[in-house]
């Protein structure tokens, strides 16, 4: 009995520490056959694009090509080299290539995010934070530049956080990442300011006569980092770039990811957070006085915009992970797994590659039709116009069909003031704004959503023809002489 116990529990070692492996495969395998979701969002088109335009002028842009609003205004593509790898991707394959990218990168990410959280934790803790972490991204999975930029998010904070543990300070070489990553998207700027708190942490934990090197050697690090956030087209520019989105004031609030969270029904992010009240409830969990700091900013940022729970979710994870694991228990790891692991993972690999290639004759994808009127924009081609009007959500696929939008998903570019006053008048909110629009900008016609109040208005205004309208846009052409002279029915009952 003895020896067949021992022989199992032998043959069981190899199988430890595969759980980052079946994460990564699980995460890419749902991602591929839910991938037209990766396309929900039409910011994707003019980022494929913008990317296209790179490869083909071997330059990245200086000023605004696309609109007719804001042509030859400075704009710097900060996300440049995550826009080429979508062109060409999509290039090589159609949309299935912008899928299967954001599919792989996302899945590298969680399989990162796995291994990390898992060098402190049991498996089976482990993959509850998977889970609640991919709950808590999934409104955001999509196949735009943050998605590549995942996994060095992962690895960034993964080094921080880890020097922080040692009582050190973070190996030069770790500085590569952030480089790649200004590169990528611009949420680099966080991982620079995340320097500070791991810094701190590292501090306030060493002996007392170490403190004064470590902080010396955390300072350069810093300045490495500040550096090499630089190494991108644009230089130091790119950390402008980032300040200017975070300037826009009023306008934030009006797009949809960047709204604060939303208590009024249930859902992930609540659930989530319930549990983990409950869950360090039940086992007491304590955590040091800086931990405590970088969780709750971390907190702070989901709880203002809803973006910003993906940040939560890929690295408070990673920040309780050590005190956490010491206090309920870590899962040992047989290092003579290794050359096992790397074998699964090749055959893993292939295997996923293989199914990816089998699957593409069956699996169609395709931008959302919400955000792609395309019929509206055949027919608004044959008017040939240059000047209109048209929804935000529309500018994405004008920007990739050759239209130049009034406005589109580059809200940096256009401003607070511009953003909010076409906010309203499409919306009605200040009907004066829509008639203002229409005059300074000489506005020949408006694409606008078929259900929008904007939409809805211009049938009844004189001067103003409706051309085409089908369930999602329509189109209205300023035409003199155009009338609306139908009266609204009277109720006889209220003379």
């Amino acid at each position: 009995m003895t020896l067949s116990v021992t022989h199992t529990e032998v043959s069981a070692r190899p199988a430890h520490g595969l759980l980052p492996l079946w994460v990564g495969a699980g995460v890419y395998a749902l991602l591929l056959i839910a991938g037209n979701r990766l396309l929900n969002d039409p910011d994707t088109l003019w980022q494929i694009t913008v990317g296209q335009w790179i490869i083909d002028h071997r330059a990245v842009p200086e000023v605004d090509v696309y609109s007719f609003t804001m042509r030859g205004a400075p704009w710097m593509s900060t996300q440049w080299l995550a826009q080429v790898a979508y062109a060409g991707a999509h290039a090589l394959a159609g949309w299935t290539g912008p899928v299967v990218l954001a599919a792989s990168a996302i899945a590298l990410a969680f399989a990162l995010f796995a291994r990390l959280f898992g060098r402190h934790l049991r498996d089976s803790t482990t993959l509850v934070f998977v889970v609640a972490a991919f709950l808590l991204c999934l409104p955001h999975l999509l196949a735009r530049p943050h998605a590549l930029a995942f996994p060095v998010l992962v690895a960034w904070i993964a080094g921080l956080i880890d020097a922080a543990d040692r009582k050190d300070a973070p190996r030069p070489a770790l500085v590569l990442l952030v480089s790649l990553w200004a590169n990528l998207h611009g949420g680099f700027v966080f991982g620079l300011f995340f320097i500070a708190p791991a810094a701190l942490d590292a501090l306030v934990n060493a002996e007392p006569s170490a403190r004064r090197v470590l902080a010396l050697r955390w300072a350069m690090f810093a300045g490495l980092a500040l550096l090499a956030s630089c190494c991108t087209p644009y230089g130091w520019n790119a950390l402008l770039a980032s300040q200017k989105i975070l300037s826009l004031g009023q306008a934030l609030p009006l797009i949809v990811e960047w709204k604060a969270a939303d208590f009024q029904s249930l859902g992930p992010f609540e659930i989530c957070l319930l549990l983990a009240i409950g869950f360090a409830l039940f086992h007491g969990i304590r955590l040091p006085p800086v931990r405590i700091l970088m969780l709750l900013g971390l907190l702070h940022m989901a709880l203002a915009q809803a973006r910003a729970a993906e940040i939560l979710a890929l690295v408070g994870p990673l920040v309780i992970a050590a005190p956490l694991g010491r206090q309920i228990g870590t899962q040992p790891v047989d290092p003579a797994a290794g050359t096992f692991r790397a074998l699964m993972i090749s055959a893993v690999v292939l295997a996923l590659g293989a199914g990816t290639l089998a699957s593409v004759s069956l699996l169609n994808f395709a931008p959302n039709l919400r955000g792609t009127p395309v019929a509206a924009v055949t027919e608004l081609k044959k008017l040939n116009l240059t000047r209109v009007l048209n929804d935000y959500d529309f500018g994405g696929y004008l920007i990739s069909t050759g239209v130049a939008p009034f406005i589109d998903g580059r809200t940096e570019l256009y401003g607070e003031k511009f953003f909010v006053d076409h906010n309203a008048a499409s919306g009605l909110m200040e009907p004066d704004n829509l008639f203002q629009l229409l005059k300074d900008y000489d506005i020949e016609a408006t694409l606008l959503r078929t259900q929008s109040a904007a939409t809805k208005l211009l049938d009844h205004i004189d001067g103003w023809q409706k051309v085409y309208s089908d369930d999602i846009a329509t189109i209205h052409l300023r035409k003199t002489g155009a009338g609306h002279t139908t009266e609204p029915a009277l109720d006889p009952r209220s003379n």
